[in-house]
């Protein structure tokens, strides 16, 4: 089963991780999870720093 990870830097999503490390999220089990990932740790980011404000 492929792996998709979403690329930081290309801002693309990869099937079974073809960059370095320090550039993906992931892994996802679809591709359509990896588009999403930047939404996902934007809202991640917000939520922790609505805890940190209380």
């Amino acid at each position: 089963m492929p792996q998709y990870w979403y690329n930081v830097k290309t801002h693309q999503v990869e099937q079974d991780a073809q960059s370095g490390w320090k550039e993906l999220i992931g892994p996802y089990n679809t591709r359509e999870e990896a588009e999403a990932a930047p939404a996902k740790v934007n809202q991640r980011n917000e939520d922790w720093e609505a805890q940190d404000d209380d």
